[in-house]
């Protein structure tokens, strides 16, 4: 087990970690789609926005395919998507304005007050894939008192490429050993430990409904395993 206070700053995970992005797409889509007469089932359509999420970052980290932003992943695969679930033709602002949609996703329900405990005693800073300006716009709408808004874009690689931690703690100006990655999501958690950081894992039973089953189980090596922020807080002696 880590000791406290060899931890300098915890790095979070922020899609389905920090904020449930399955409710908060399946919702926004079903008022997009009630502007445009279209019924859907509006959980399989955010599972599906989602799905070109990873290929895309895949093709990215594997050189098949240039540097782009998540937001820009996120367009591509809306277009596709609109079509297959019966949308008309949309007008380009329009499009723009539902494609962040993921620049606006509701936290979990620990997750401000939460953060906010371990804030008072370590640096707290998003780590996610998205890009800058979606996590800023995020943490805005969400209310996220992030110390700092950290984002693999600032590496030119996608989680969980080993750069993208480490060029975290550089930023921070910190060894890897001394930051700890926080996820609901063990892959994420697998590459900050292979790049030297800190793992816990809070788990997030409710992120995919019932479409994909959550990581509920820590890994041997992980330092960390909370049922929510707030257990964590209690864990690392937070008030």
């Amino acid at each position: 087990m880590t000791r406290n206070n060899d931890i300098k700053a915890l790095v979070f995970d922020v899609f389905g970690t920090v904020v449930d992005w399955r409710t908060s797409i399946s919702t926004q889509a079903a008022v997009f789609g009630a502007k445009h007469n279209v019924t859907t089932d509006w959980d399989k359509f955010a599972d599906d926005w989602r799905a070109g999420y990873g290929a895309g970052m895949a093709k990215v980290n594997a050189g098949e395919d240039a540097w782009k932003l998540v937001d820009t992943i996120h367009r591509e695969r809306l277009e596709v998507i609109l079509h297959e679930h019966g949308f008309p033709d949309i007008d380009e602002e329009e499009l723009a304005d539902f494609n962040k949609a993921w620049h606006r996703l509701a936290g979990w329900p620990d997750a401000t007050n939460g953060l906010s405990r371990l804030k008072s005693k370590f640096v707290i800073a998003s780590l996610s894939n998205g890009n800058v300006a979606l996590l800023t716009n995020m943490a805005k709408y969400a209310s996220l008192p992030w110390d700092a808004v950290l984002s693999a874009e600032l590496a030119n690689k996608y989680k969980p490429h080993p750069s993208v931690y480490q060029r975290a703690a550089e930023l921070l100006g910190l060894k890897p050993a001394q930051v700890m990655m926080v996820a609901a999501h063990n892959f994420d958690l697998r590459g900050a430990i292979n790049a030297g950081l800190k793992a816990a894992l809070v788990i997030r039973p409710d992120e995919f409904g019932d479409s994909k089953d959550p990581d509920l189980e820590a890994e041997p090596d992980f330092d960390y395993f909370a049922k929510d922020f707030h257990d964590l807080a209690d864990q690392l002696g937070c008030k």
